[in-house]
Protein backbone atom coordinates (compact mmCIF):
# COMPACT_ATOMS: atom_id res chain seq x y z
CA UNK A 1 0.00 0.00 0.00
CA UNK A 2 1.44 3.36 -1.04
CA UNK A 3 1.26 6.46 1.08
CA UNK A 4 -0.52 9.36 -0.68
CA UNK A 5 1.61 12.41 -1.32
CA UNK A 6 0.84 15.62 0.61
CA UNK A 7 -1.27 18.20 -1.18
CA UNK A 8 1.71 20.53 -1.51
CA UNK A 9 3.89 17.91 -3.18
CA UNK A 10 3.52 17.06 -6.82
CA UNK A 11 3.11 18.90 -10.08
CA UNK A 12 0.58 21.41 -8.67
CA UNK A 13 3.05 22.89 -6.18
CA UNK A 14 5.34 24.52 -8.79
CA UNK A 15 2.26 25.91 -10.52
CA UNK A 16 1.07 27.51 -7.28
CA UNK A 17 4.49 29.00 -6.68
CA UNK A 18 4.57 30.37 -10.23
CA UNK A 19 1.06 31.80 -9.82
CA UNK A 20 2.07 33.45 -6.53
CA UNK A 21 5.18 34.89 -8.18
CA UNK A 22 3.09 36.32 -11.01
CA UNK A 23 0.71 37.91 -8.49
CA UNK A 24 3.55 39.59 -6.64
CA UNK A 25 5.05 40.72 -9.96
CA UNK A 26 1.73 42.34 -10.86
CA UNK A 27 1.58 44.10 -7.51
CA UNK A 28 5.14 45.30 -8.14
CA UNK A 29 3.96 47.12 -11.24
CA UNK A 30 0.73 48.43 -9.69
CA UNK A 31 2.25 49.25 -6.31
CA UNK A 32 3.88 52.62 -7.19
CA UNK A 33 0.64 53.89 -8.73
CA UNK A 34 -1.40 52.70 -5.74
CA UNK A 35 1.01 54.42 -3.36
CA UNK A 36 0.80 57.73 -5.21
CA UNK A 37 -2.98 57.37 -5.61
CA UNK A 38 -3.41 56.78 -1.91
CA UNK A 39 -1.09 59.67 -1.01
CA UNK A 40 -2.49 62.38 -3.28
CA UNK A 41 -6.15 61.27 -3.56
CA UNK A 42 -7.35 58.97 -0.79
CA UNK A 43 -5.36 60.56 2.03
CA UNK A 44 -6.68 64.14 1.43
CA UNK A 45 -10.25 62.83 1.25
CA UNK A 46 -9.80 60.92 4.49
CA UNK A 47 -8.22 63.94 6.17
CA UNK A 48 -11.09 66.18 4.99
CA UNK A 49 -13.60 63.74 6.43
CA UNK A 50 -11.66 63.74 9.69
CA UNK A 51 -11.54 67.55 9.85
CA UNK A 52 -15.27 67.82 9.12
CA UNK A 53 -16.08 66.03 12.38
CA UNK A 54 -14.35 68.64 14.58
CA UNK A 55 -14.61 72.34 15.34
CA UNK A 56 -12.07 74.87 16.59
CA UNK A 57 -13.17 77.10 19.46
CA UNK A 58 -11.40 80.13 20.89
CA UNK A 59 -11.89 78.66 24.35
CA UNK A 60 -11.54 74.93 24.70
CA UNK A 61 -9.57 74.19 21.54
CA UNK A 62 -10.67 71.57 19.03
CA UNK A 63 -13.72 69.53 20.00
CA UNK A 64 -15.52 66.64 18.36
CA UNK A 65 -18.93 67.70 16.99
CA UNK A 66 -19.88 64.70 14.85
CA UNK A 67 -22.26 65.66 12.05
CA UNK A 68 -22.97 69.16 13.38
CA UNK A 69 -20.86 70.79 10.63
CA UNK A 70 -22.86 68.92 7.99
CA UNK A 71 -26.12 70.16 9.48
CA UNK A 72 -24.75 73.67 9.39
CA UNK A 73 -23.71 73.27 5.72
CA UNK A 74 -27.12 71.99 4.72
CA UNK A 75 -28.72 75.05 6.35
CA UNK A 76 -26.16 77.57 5.04
CA UNK A 77 -27.86 79.94 2.54
CA UNK A 78 -24.52 81.25 1.26
CA UNK A 79 -23.46 77.74 0.29
CA UNK A 80 -26.73 76.95 -1.47
CA UNK A 81 -26.71 80.25 -3.33
CA UNK A 82 -23.33 79.27 -4.73
CA UNK A 83 -24.63 75.83 -5.65
CA UNK A 84 -27.60 77.37 -7.44
CA UNK A 85 -25.29 79.74 -9.30
CA UNK A 86 -23.03 76.99 -10.63
CA UNK A 87 -26.11 74.88 -11.45
CA UNK A 88 -27.43 77.74 -13.60
CA UNK A 89 -23.98 78.08 -15.13
CA UNK A 90 -23.99 74.35 -15.90
CA UNK A 91 -27.48 74.38 -17.42
CA UNK A 92 -26.68 77.23 -19.82
CA UNK A 93 -22.96 77.16 -20.56
CA UNK A 94 -22.35 73.42 -21.01
CA UNK A 95 -24.98 72.88 -23.77
CA UNK A 96 -23.71 75.95 -25.64
CA UNK A 97 -20.08 74.86 -25.36
CA UNK A 98 -20.75 71.26 -26.37
CA UNK A 99 -23.02 72.40 -29.21
CA UNK A 100 -20.26 74.60 -30.64
CA UNK A 101 -17.70 71.82 -30.16
CA UNK A 102 -20.00 69.37 -31.96
CA UNK A 103 -20.52 71.70 -34.92
CA UNK A 104 -16.79 72.34 -35.22
CA UNK A 105 -15.96 68.62 -34.98
CA UNK A 106 -18.49 67.81 -37.71
CA UNK A 107 -17.13 70.61 -39.90
CA UNK A 108 -13.53 69.47 -39.50
CA UNK A 109 -14.45 65.83 -40.12
CA UNK A 110 -16.50 66.62 -43.22
CA UNK A 111 -13.37 67.18 -45.33
CA UNK A 112 -14.98 70.20 -47.00
CA UNK A 113 -13.43 72.80 -44.71
CA UNK A 114 -10.64 74.80 -46.30
CA UNK A 115 -7.51 74.82 -44.14
CA UNK A 116 -8.87 72.05 -41.92
CA UNK A 117 -5.63 71.42 -40.00
CA UNK A 118 -5.08 75.11 -39.30
CA UNK A 119 -8.71 75.57 -38.24
CA UNK A 120 -8.55 72.56 -35.92
CA UNK A 121 -5.37 73.84 -34.27
CA UNK A 122 -6.77 77.37 -33.95
CA UNK A 123 -9.88 76.09 -32.17
CA UNK A 124 -7.81 73.93 -29.81
CA UNK A 125 -5.18 76.60 -29.08
CA UNK A 126 -7.14 78.44 -26.30
CA UNK A 127 -7.08 75.24 -24.23
CA UNK A 128 -3.28 75.50 -24.17
CA UNK A 129 -3.52 78.95 -22.55
CA UNK A 130 -3.39 78.69 -18.73
CA UNK A 131 -6.70 79.54 -17.09
CA UNK A 132 -5.12 82.36 -15.08
CA UNK A 133 -3.68 83.99 -18.20
CA UNK A 134 -6.94 83.56 -20.11
CA UNK A 135 -8.97 85.13 -17.31
CA UNK A 136 -6.60 88.07 -16.98
CA UNK A 137 -6.75 88.61 -20.74
CA UNK A 138 -10.54 88.56 -20.83
CA UNK A 139 -10.68 90.72 -17.71
CA UNK A 140 -8.74 93.36 -19.60
CA UNK A 141 -11.04 93.02 -22.61
CA UNK A 142 -14.10 93.44 -20.35
CA UNK A 143 -12.72 96.52 -18.61
CA UNK A 144 -14.85 99.66 -19.02
CA UNK A 145 -12.27 102.02 -17.49
CA UNK A 146 -8.90 100.72 -18.62
CA UNK A 147 -9.72 97.99 -21.10
CA UNK A 148 -10.80 97.21 -24.62
CA UNK A 149 -14.50 97.74 -23.93
CA UNK A 150 -13.77 101.15 -22.42
CA UNK A 151 -11.71 102.10 -25.47
CA UNK A 152 -14.58 101.06 -27.76
CA UNK A 153 -17.02 103.14 -25.74
CA UNK A 154 -14.75 106.18 -25.96
CA UNK A 155 -14.04 105.71 -29.66
CA UNK A 156 -17.67 105.26 -30.70
CA UNK A 157 -19.22 107.51 -28.10
CA UNK A 158 -21.49 104.74 -26.82
CA UNK A 159 -22.06 103.03 -23.50
CA UNK A 160 -22.06 99.26 -23.97
CA UNK A 161 -23.26 97.08 -21.09
CA UNK A 162 -20.59 96.27 -18.52
CA UNK A 163 -19.84 92.50 -18.66
CA UNK A 164 -18.50 92.67 -15.10
CA UNK A 165 -21.71 94.04 -13.62
CA UNK A 166 -23.57 91.84 -11.12
CA UNK A 167 -26.20 90.94 -13.72
CA UNK A 168 -23.77 89.96 -16.48
CA UNK A 169 -20.67 88.65 -14.74
CA UNK A 170 -21.84 85.02 -14.75
CA UNK A 171 -22.38 85.22 -18.52
CA UNK A 172 -18.94 86.81 -18.85
CA UNK A 173 -17.39 83.90 -16.94
CA UNK A 174 -19.33 81.48 -19.14
CA UNK A 175 -17.86 83.14 -22.22
CA UNK A 176 -14.34 82.70 -20.84
CA UNK A 177 -14.88 79.03 -20.01
CA UNK A 178 -16.46 78.39 -23.41
CA UNK A 179 -13.50 80.03 -25.15
CA UNK A 180 -11.10 77.92 -23.11
CA UNK A 181 -12.69 74.46 -23.40
CA UNK A 182 -14.51 74.34 -26.73
CA UNK A 183 -11.34 73.14 -28.44
CA UNK A 184 -10.78 70.46 -25.81
CA UNK A 185 -14.27 69.03 -26.28
CA UNK A 186 -13.98 69.39 -30.04
CA UNK A 187 -10.90 67.17 -29.95
CA UNK A 188 -12.77 64.49 -27.97
CA UNK A 189 -15.63 64.47 -30.47
CA UNK A 190 -13.36 64.66 -33.51
CA UNK A 191 -11.31 61.71 -32.24
CA UNK A 192 -14.51 59.69 -31.89
CA UNK A 193 -15.49 60.56 -35.47
CA UNK A 194 -12.12 59.42 -36.82
CA UNK A 195 -12.68 55.84 -35.62
CA UNK A 196 -16.08 55.44 -37.29
CA UNK A 197 -15.73 52.60 -39.87
CA UNK A 198 -15.58 53.94 -43.40
CA UNK A 199 -17.88 51.12 -44.46
CA UNK A 200 -20.78 52.88 -42.74
CA UNK A 201 -20.23 55.97 -44.89
CA UNK A 202 -19.98 53.82 -47.99
CA UNK A 203 -23.22 52.02 -47.12
CA UNK A 204 -24.97 55.34 -46.54
CA UNK A 205 -23.69 56.65 -49.87
CA UNK A 206 -24.97 53.53 -51.66
CA UNK A 207 -28.39 54.05 -50.05
CA UNK A 208 -28.41 57.60 -51.41
CA UNK A 209 -28.15 59.35 -48.04
CA UNK A 210 -27.27 63.01 -48.15
CA UNK A 211 -24.80 64.80 -45.88
CA UNK A 212 -27.44 65.70 -43.30
CA UNK A 213 -28.74 62.14 -43.24
CA UNK A 214 -25.21 60.80 -42.74
CA UNK A 215 -24.78 63.13 -39.76
CA UNK A 216 -28.04 62.11 -38.08
CA UNK A 217 -27.92 58.38 -38.88
CA UNK A 218 -24.19 57.62 -38.70
CA UNK A 219 -22.11 60.32 -37.03
CA UNK A 220 -24.33 61.37 -34.12
CA UNK A 221 -24.99 57.79 -32.93
CA UNK A 222 -21.25 57.15 -33.10
CA UNK A 223 -20.63 60.27 -31.01
CA UNK A 224 -23.01 59.34 -28.19
CA UNK A 225 -20.36 57.81 -25.94
CA UNK A 226 -17.94 60.69 -26.52
CA UNK A 227 -20.70 63.20 -25.79
CA UNK A 228 -21.45 61.46 -22.49
CA UNK A 229 -17.78 61.65 -21.51
CA UNK A 230 -17.51 65.32 -22.51
CA UNK A 231 -20.70 66.12 -20.61
CA UNK A 232 -19.50 64.38 -17.44
CA UNK A 233 -16.18 66.26 -17.60
CA UNK A 234 -18.05 69.54 -18.13
CA UNK A 235 -20.38 68.86 -15.19
CA UNK A 236 -17.43 68.24 -12.90
CA UNK A 237 -15.63 71.33 -14.20
CA UNK A 238 -18.70 73.53 -13.69
CA UNK A 239 -19.11 72.51 -10.06
CA UNK A 240 -15.38 73.12 -9.54
CA UNK A 241 -15.56 76.67 -10.92
CA UNK A 242 -12.92 78.68 -9.07
CA UNK A 243 -10.12 80.27 -11.14
CA UNK A 244 -12.24 82.65 -13.19
CA UNK A 245 -14.32 84.21 -10.37
CA UNK A 246 -11.37 84.40 -7.99
CA UNK A 247 -9.26 86.32 -10.52
CA UNK A 248 -12.07 88.56 -11.74
CA UNK A 249 -12.99 89.51 -8.17
CA UNK A 250 -10.22 92.12 -8.14
CA UNK A 251 -11.79 93.97 -11.08
CA UNK A 252 -15.42 93.25 -10.12
CA UNK A 253 -15.55 93.21 -6.30
CA UNK A 254 -19.20 94.29 -6.21
CA UNK A 255 -20.29 91.48 -8.55
CA UNK A 256 -18.20 88.58 -7.25
CA UNK A 257 -18.35 87.91 -3.52
CA UNK A 258 -16.33 85.46 -1.47
CA UNK A 259 -19.15 82.89 -1.71
CA UNK A 260 -19.80 83.27 -5.42
CA UNK A 261 -19.15 79.57 -6.08
CA UNK A 262 -18.90 76.66 -3.60
CA UNK A 263 -15.18 76.19 -4.28
CA UNK A 264 -14.54 79.91 -3.83
CA UNK A 265 -16.57 79.81 -0.62
CA UNK A 266 -14.48 76.89 0.65
CA UNK A 267 -11.28 78.76 -0.16
CA UNK A 268 -12.49 81.90 1.62
CA UNK A 269 -13.57 79.94 4.70
CA UNK A 270 -10.24 78.20 4.97
CA UNK A 271 -7.71 80.91 4.12
CA UNK A 272 -9.56 84.11 5.03
CA UNK A 273 -11.90 82.98 7.78
CA UNK A 274 -9.61 80.32 9.29
CA UNK A 275 -12.58 77.94 9.49
CA UNK A 276 -10.73 74.86 8.30
CA UNK A 277 -13.17 72.34 9.74
CA UNK A 278 -16.24 73.91 8.21
CA UNK A 279 -14.39 74.45 4.92
CA UNK A 280 -13.62 70.73 4.82
CA UNK A 281 -17.30 69.99 5.45
CA UNK A 282 -18.42 72.21 2.58
CA UNK A 283 -15.85 70.55 0.32
CA UNK A 284 -17.12 67.08 1.23
CA UNK A 285 -20.77 68.04 0.66
CA UNK A 286 -19.90 69.66 -2.67
CA UNK A 287 -17.94 66.59 -3.69
CA UNK A 288 -20.94 64.37 -2.97
CA UNK A 289 -23.24 66.65 -4.98
CA UNK A 290 -20.82 66.68 -7.91
CA UNK A 291 -20.44 62.91 -7.81
CA UNK A 292 -24.22 62.38 -7.72
CA UNK A 293 -24.92 64.72 -10.65
CA UNK A 294 -22.05 63.34 -12.74
CA UNK A 295 -23.19 59.77 -12.08
CA UNK A 296 -26.78 60.64 -13.00
CA UNK A 297 -25.61 62.16 -16.29
CA UNK A 298 -23.45 59.15 -17.06
CA UNK A 299 -26.22 56.70 -16.17
CA UNK A 300 -28.72 58.53 -18.38
CA UNK A 301 -26.25 58.58 -21.26
CA UNK A 302 -25.54 54.85 -20.89
CA UNK A 303 -29.26 54.05 -20.87
CA UNK A 304 -29.79 56.00 -24.07
CA UNK A 305 -26.81 54.29 -25.61
CA UNK A 306 -28.22 50.90 -24.68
Amino acid sequence: MTTPLPATVGPTAPRRRRGSARAWTGWGFVGPFMAVFGLVFLAPIGYSLYLSLFRDRMIGGTIFVGLENYRRALEDPRFWEGVGRVALFLAVQVPIMLGIALLVALAVDSGRLYGRDFFRMAIFLPYAVPAVVATLMWGFIYGTRIGLLGDVNDALGVSLPDPLSPDLVLAAIGNIVTWEFTGYNMLILYSALRVVPRSLYEAAEIDGAGQFRVITAVKLPALRGALVIATVFSVIGSFQLFNEPSILQDVAPNAITSDYTPNFYTYSLSFSGQQHNYAATVAVVMGLITMAVAYAVQLRGMRKEG
